[in-house]
């Protein structure tokens, strides 16, 4: 298992996949203060042009809390960009067949599975809090964190939500043949959650709550909203891994 963990890091590192994903991370770390910043400059640039319309624009107060809410609009765009960059992770392998030789020499199915979805969920934790700590650091800087309410709580959450949306890709990477296949499933299951979410009464249990980190930040509500979203979140995901390494076990490679 140590071995093929080696394995992953090689291959992600020289296909550049991993350069990739930490510069769109870092990037989208420095973007959400930037754009914060940036914000009562544009409006004052707007604001020469409108005026001729009879449109007035009020002064702009920058706060943290502009940053983080940055922050939780790219926060999608950075999960999408992570499970397309690894939508492959399995298939490309049986395409390649490059599986059946290390199985035949012994290497157990469970530890492959094992080792992958490790390295998937690994790789998510660390550019996600690349993202976050940058943001954070950026923000203590020009402002002050102490505004916002359960900022460590929410960062939380949406972390947990992205485990989520990556223990779907890893069990549609089994049962699935390609990436497109992988992507539909993870997508749709995705989708259907956010549908879902349209229903309050329903809301707070399913996963996308997770993803409602403002109304954190701003107190609007408490964290006991989101437990039980959180806790379908987490057996959500120990299902998905046990029917991996279930269809794993039987997958023909």
């Amino acid at each position: 298992m140590k071995a093929f963990l080696r394995k992953e890091w090689m291959e992600w590192s020289r296909t550049g996949r991993l350069l990739i994903l930490a510069l769109v991370f870092t990037v989208f770390g420095i973007m959400n203060p930037a754009l914060a910043k940036m914000t009562p400059w544009l409006m004052e640039t707007l604001s020469d042009s409108l005026v001729d319309t009879g449109i007035t624009t009020a002064e702009v107060t920058v706060t943290a809390m502009m940053s983080w809410s940055q922050f939780y609009k790219n926060f999608p765009i950075g999960l999408m960009i992570f499970v397309l960059m690894c939508s492959g992770s399995f298939t490309a392998e049986y395409e390649k067949g490059t599986l059946i030789p290390v199985v035949t020499k012994g290497l157990s199915r469970k530890r492959i599975l094992a080792a992958k979805a490790v390295f998937l969920y690994g790789m998510w934790t660390a550019l996600y809090f690349l993202c976050f700590g940058i943001t954070y650091v950026y923000n203590a800087y020009f402002w002050d964190n102490g505004i916002t309410g359960n900022l460590f709580f929410a960062a939380a959450c949406t972390w947990l939500y992205g485990m989520w949306v990556i223990a779907f890709l890893v069990c549609f990477s089994v049962l699935g043949s390609g990436a497109s296949q992988v992507l539909l499933g993870t997508g749709g299951i995705a989708m259907i959650c956010f549908i879902l979410g349209r229903f309050p009464k329903i809301n707070a249990f399913l996963p996308g709550k997770l993803m409602e980190g403002m109304e954190l930040l701003t107190k609007a509500v408490g964290r006991e909203e989101y437990y039980a979203g959180a806790a379908v979140a987490f057996g959500m995901i120990l299902l998905c891994m046990g029917a991996a390494a279930g269809c794993f076990d039987k997958k023909q490679l």
